[in-house]
């Protein structure tokens, strides 16, 4: 398996293949770290998946089993590399996109969930202290799909990544409002489908 770590000026410049249609996008959250067995929101902290979450990323190899993915692009922090590495470890190309990462809680990387969560609602505009807003994450992620979309059209893309991730996917097309998308919770499901 073969991951490229891509800042977005390398992205850039990648050669890629081009279609006409639509791409279809398996949103995959990165598996279970020591952070989030342990209540901490990490942003961009860079903790190792756990033994849990090592075994949830070797079961994704299952429920793709059958479903043709052209690439798999992933955030460049550790744990949605990993996740991306041990779930798709073969054939697959993965891509790693530091535009993919989870929003910069600034002062709040590396605290409690539940703290980060009770202020997040008052980030959604807002940078966190020393960090990012939730708009600014999602419009950092949105410019990857737009790139994403432009050169891998009519492919099947798997991406692996954070709140922030799924927070883009969702308000994409303009028929979730970011607000609404604070609120839900992800579940337990291993994937989400779109497509863009």
């Amino acid at each position: 398996m073969s991951i490229i770590k891509a800042a977005a000026a390398d992205v850039k410049a990648a050669p890629f293949l081009c279609y006409n249609g639509g791409m279809k996008v398996y949103f995959v959250p990165h598996a279970a770290t020591t952070d989030n067995e342990a209540g901490i929101a990490s942003g961009w902290n860079d903790p190792p998946l756990s033994d849990k979450g090592e075994v949830a990323a070797e079961r994704l190899r299952d429920a793709f089993r059958g479903i043709r993915v052209d690439l798999v692009c992933c955030s460049d922090l550790r744990r949605a590399v990993d996740t991306a590495g041990i779930a798709f470890c073969e054939g697959t190309p993965v891509r790693a996109d530091r535009r993919l990462r989870e929003t910069d809680y600034g002062e709040l990387n590396g605290a409690p969930r539940s703290e980060v969560d009770a202020v997040l609602g008052e980030h959604v505009d807002r940078p966190f202290s020393g960090g990012e807003s939730v708009e600014q994450a999602v419009a950092r992620v949105r410019e990857c799909l737009d790139e994403l979309r432009r050169r891998h059209a009519a492919m099947t893309l798997v991406i692996v990544g954070h709140r922030a991730t799924r927070y883009a996917l969702d308000t994409f097309g303009g028929e979730q409002k970011l607000v609404d998308c604070l609120a839900a919770s992800l579940d337990s499901r291993s994937y989400w489908e779109y497509d863009l």
